[in-house]
């Protein structure tokens, strides 16, 4: 059933659900919301599973218009979370985001075809649906049986936790150090493949050729400027600059957040 017309997309509003992990072996990254828990807290709201697909709106929302009656519910704008009972011809302007990114849920989920077994917009291979544009019309699934209860997602603070390594040897010990002592700045280049951090170089214990190798979200990989780049769900799935530690895991939602300006530390898992 078509839901949803897009009045304006903002700056780039993905389709996006939990990814397609499992198929780095065929070089497809993992995908999905870069705020898995963001998206959870919006499904529920709209009464879906954690899973279903959903809008992913960077910096600035979108601005939809309902072309049937339906809930839509957003999380992570400044002005206008929640649920929302739309009638035909209503219009819904989300706004800015906190973080750099807010969602948007219509109950059924959006319906777009799945590729590898996913809804997801893939932004460095181009798997999936096109980032929207106006005059877009978006379809919404069945109404599940059962829906989810709402729950808010968990933000965490402080330090980003890290796992030293793989490549941490091709450092210097002073380089690591560096890394765990220094506010690190967001820069204006960030998006869903990855965030390019300024701050003072780390340092290059060995300055030859790495053969390219496997690489997962949230890698910290450092060419040869010495400026980490943290690697986000559309990530390449090989690379050749060494990763001198890896985000921790529980800390992804976070780092899915980070948008330019931002200031972040790290720590030691």
């Amino acid at each position: 059933m078509t839901a949803l017309e897009v009045l304006d997309p903002g700056p780039l509003t993905t389709v996006q659900d939990l990814g397609r992990p499992g198929w780095a072996h065929l070089g497809v990254p993992p995908s999905g919301a870069a705020d898995p828990s963001m998206l959870a807290e919006a499904n529920a709201l709209a009464g879906n599973a954690d899973d279903a697909a959903a809008l992913e709106a960077t910096l600035v929302g979108a601005t939809l218009r309902a072309l049937v009656p339906g809930t839509v519910a957003v999380v992570g704008t400044r002005d206008h979370d929640g649920s929302y009972a739309l009638d035909a011809g209503d219009v819904l302007e989300t706004g800015a985001t906190v973080g750099a990114r807010a969602y948007i849920a219509v109950r059924g989920g959006i319906d777009v075809e799945p590729t590898l077994g996913s809804r997801s917009t893939d932004l460095l291979t181009g798997l999936g649906p096109p980032p929207l544009a106006r005059g877009d019309r978006l379809a919404a699934g069945n109404a599940p049986a059962n829906p989810t209860s709402h729950h808010r997602a968990a933000r965490g603070e402080g330090p980003f936790r890290l796992l030293p390594g793989p490549r941490d040897d091709w450092f210097t010990a002073a380089a690591l150090e560096q890394l765990l002592s220094t506010t690190w700045h967001v820069t204006t280049s960030a998006n869903r493949i990855g965030i390019r951090l300024d701050g003072p170089p780390l340092e290059r214990a060995r300055n030859d050729e790495l053969l390219s190798e496997g690489l997962v979200t949230g890698a910290l990989q450092v060419p040869p400027n010495g400026l980490p780049i943290l690697l986000l769900n559309d990530h390449p799935t090989t690379g050749g600059y060494p990763v001198i530690a890896v985000v921790s895991t529980r800390d992804l939602p976070r780092a899915g957040q980070l948008k330019p300006g931002d200031e972040l530390r790290f720590a030691l898992a």
